[in-house]
């Protein structure tokens, strides 16, 4: 019994646990300040190992001539001092003269070999300062490297004394030396902001307006892509969340036409299928039952043309299919004395609904503003598969096929039936961009090589992959 209530309140507890403390088991976004504070540890952290870097640098390219224009320098200064030094010493004592002037002079025949062995380096700045002072001073005095146990390095130089043999102890800069020379510290100054400028347009500048390019390609491919994430610079941050923002609105915008124009194509089935009904009654005469069905059939393809604007093939998956086939049964509607077929055996990858829906616009465009026989014609040309619709009429000028394109837009000229929206060469548009095709209008004035089947054509043209091709010849 004893047990069973100590597993009863263990699990009471364990129950209880994520209710009492949820706080602590969820970890916190961060706050903007705590991610600037930390952008700026990191940038400065950078700023300084760029800086270090670059003084190690360029104290490897540069510390060579720099260490012979100061060896140049302390041999004017030191050929002035050991003069004056060497003056003194004719008139006072060594200890004197050294605590007078504050220089490190030792009375010994020879001094000391140093504790710590002077670099190859060292040897030859020193061999350097002896013949600095050989070529200022009247004699050449021996200049000797010596290196302390602790890294100072210094020389010692040889003086001429009447009495007993002096040598004189000076400090000898290295290039290696804190603080640095400021030459070399300005260089480095200046080699790290190059360096940690070029990092920040590359990571705050260049890599976020790489993904907002992208974003922007599908954009304009008609696709609606995710938000991107905004990093990076402040201006870079605030671009984004304008991009996003204007992708939203653009995803709403489509959303609330396809929802309106749906509505409309739903709301006018409904007086259609009771206009059927109606006529289906025998109380009409044959003349009025007869326009009536006119209408019918313009409402019907209105309807349609809604439709087909407002799914606009979007969302449906390419497929490989044989384009003859499918051509063929978008045609089998129409007799062939009136739709005369010229398929050319060719496979591609295409969205066959929307390509079917699209045909079949230029196909019943041909009917209802050429003249038959319309001859529908798949071959390749230039390495693109091409679909002419060709009919036996003037078309249209060739100045107002832009104007065509546009949605909801009439030729006067041409349009004078009913039961069109303005809403045909505009889907089949649509599917030509779905598709990476084009659409253009062909004359038979303006084609030069042999005859054609017709006067006036659309042409709806395709990418052909190269092995499809070679596939075919084959």
């Amino acid at each position: 019994m004893v047990d069973h209530c100590r597993w009863q309140c263990l699990f009471c507890l364990q129950a209880e646990i994520p209710l009492i403390f949820p706080s602590r088991l969820l970890p916190k976004p961060p706050r903007p300040w705590q991610k600037r504070l930390t952008a700026l540890f990191v940038w400065g952290g950078l700023a300084l190992g760029s800086s270090a870097f670059c003084l190690v640098i360029f104290q490897a390219l540069f510390g060579r001539q720099l260490e012979q224009l100061q060896t140049i320098q302390l041999g004017r200064d030191l050929a002035l001092n050991v003069r004056l030094t060497e003056l003194a010493l004719e008139r006072y004592p060594p200890h004197l003269v050294a605590e007078l002037t504050g220089l490190d002079l030792e009375v010994v025949v020879r001094p000391k070999p140093a504790p710590v062995p002077a670099s190859a380096a060292f040897k030859r700045q020193a061999d350097a300062l002896q013949l600095q002072l050989c070529q200022r001073l009247s004699h050449c005095p021996m200049v000797l490297p010596d290196r302390a146990s602790r890294g100072e390095r210094s020389v010692w130089i040889e003086l001429i004394s009447p009495l007993e043999p002096i040598w004189l102890r000076v400090d000898v800069p290295s290039m290696m030396r804190w603080p640095p020379e400021p030459t070399l510290l300005g260089l480095s100054l200046v080699g790290a902001g190059i360096i940690c400028g070029g990092l920040f347009l590359l990571v705050e500048v260049e890599a976020p307006l790489r993904g907002l390019e992208k974003a922007l390609s599908r954009v304009g491919d008609g696709e609606d892509p995710d938000a991107v994430p905004a990093r990076g610079a402040p201006e870079v941050q605030r671009l984004t969340q304008r991009f996003n923002a204007m992708v939203r609105r653009l995803a709403a915008n489509r959303r609330e036409r396809a929802t309106m124009l749906a509505g409309i194509a739903h709301d006018l089935r409904a007086p259609i299928t009771r206009l059927q009904f109606r006529l289906s009654m025998p109380q009409l005469s044959a003349d009025e039952r007869e326009r009536c069905a006119g209408d019918l059939q313009s409402l019907e393809r209105i309807t349609g043309q809604f439709l087909l604007f407002a799914g606009g093939g979007d969302s449906e998956a390419s497929v490989d299919v044989p384009l003859d086939q499918l051509l063929a049964e978008v045609a089998s509607s129409h007799s062939a004395d009136q739709l005369r077929l010229d398929l050319a055996p060719l496979s591609c990858s295409v969205k066959p609904v929307a390509l079917g829906r699209a045909i079949a616009n230029l196909i019943d465009n041909a009917f209802s503003y050429g003249i038959a026989p319309v001859i529908l014609r798949l071959h390749l040309e230039n390495g693109r598969c091409c679909i002419d619709v060709w009919d036996q009429g003037q078309g249209m000028p060739s100045q107002q096929w832009e104007e065509a394109l546009q949605p909801f837009h009439r030729l006067d000229s041409s349009r004078g039936q009913q039961g069109h929206c303005g809403l045909g060469l505009a889907i089949v548009s649509h599917v030509a961009r779905l598709h990476g095709g084009r659409l253009e209008c062909i004359h038979r004035d303006d084609q030069r090589e042999g005859p054609e089947p017709g006067r006036f054509a659309i042409r709806f043209s395709l990418p052909f992959p190269d092995d499809n091709s070679t596939a075919e010849k084959g």
